[in-house]
């Protein structure tokens, strides 16, 4: 039984020692190659990250692309080790192809917003800070994200919105200049002066401090209503000064033609009854 025990370990000893004649030199060689390569991956994904930060990219986009350098490298240093080992690495590659493309239909919604995170802040049709419309939505851009988009709406919502949909989907910049036009309209009776209506709405706007006096303001009739002169007021402004300007301009132009005698009309329906004779 001793005899039998010597003789196996023996074996298993000689089988080691010509695995290591055989593979040695390819094994120090892999070794080496995987900790030189970890070392040099370490410092490209520093300079990933300091090249991000140059760029002032959005800092979830930096974390995700310093990630994936690190990722990417590592899987090619991975293959290159099993190669160098004297692995099949055909095999291995074809089932990561394989499980890269399972996870990619999995995740098809998710790409589709990723990919649209980084068209939107390669190509920046929007900023924070701008009045956009977008997806039937209009507010304020509040922050940008890799795969959504926050803004606020003038009633203080706050809307996430897929960056998928949002570069699939048409996108109105009100704030892509630096100014703002304010849009109102402010109806008067018929019998009302409109030359003397347009120079108090006019004089209005001027009152407002958040108004640019370049572009001036516009002032002139838009419409004859059915129960009213429609005059449009478009003053300008800066985005974050919007909704400031908008409504104080509605309240002081009601005020001022009020002062000045100029009714602003509603809809009202007179009621004739006749007295039909007896008999």
């Amino acid at each position: 039984m001793n005899e039998e025990q010597s003789f196996d370990i023996a074996a298993v000893g000689q089988y080691l020692l010509d695995l290591v004649k055989e593979h040695g030199p390819g094994l120090l060689y892999a070794i080496a190659v995987l900790v030189i390569g970890l070392r040099i991956i370490k410092f490209l994904q520093k300079q990933v990250r300091k090249a991000c930060q140059k760029s002032k990219l959005e800092p979830a986009l930096q974390s995700f692309l310093t990630n994936l350098t690190g990722w990417g490298l590592k899987l090619i240093l991975i293959i290159v080790v099993a190669t160098m080992m004297g692995m099949e690495t055909t095999s291995l590659i074809a089932v990561l192809g394989a499980a890269g493309l399972a996870i990619g239909l999995a995740l098809q919604g998710t790409l589709a917003n990723f990919a649209g995170g980084m068209l939107i802040i390669l190509f920046k049709p929007f900023k924070i800070g701008d009045l956009v419309k977008m997806q039937d939505e209009k507010g304020f851009v509040k922050a940008i994200h890799i795969f959504n988009t926050i803004i606020e709406t003038p009633d203080r919502k706050t809307v996430i919105i897929p960056n998928g949909a949002i570069m699939n989907g048409n996108i109105t910049n009100y704030s892509e200049n630096g100014i703002i036009r304010v849009d109102l309209v402010v109806g008067i009776a018929y019998e009302a002066d409109i030359d003397e209506s347009i120079k108090i709405l006019t004089d209005v706007c001027s009152q407002v401090p958040q108004v640019l006096d370049v572009p001036p303001p516009f002032v002139d009739v838009v419409e004859l209503g059915d129960s009213s002169v429609n005059l449009v007021v478009r003053p300008h402004c800066h985005p974050d000064d919007y909704w400031n300007v908008y409504m104080t301009i509605l309240r002081k132009s009601k005020q001022a033609l009020d002062s000045a005698g100029i009714g602003i009309p509603f809809p009202q329906r007179d009621v004739h009854i006749v007295s039909q004779p007896a008999g």
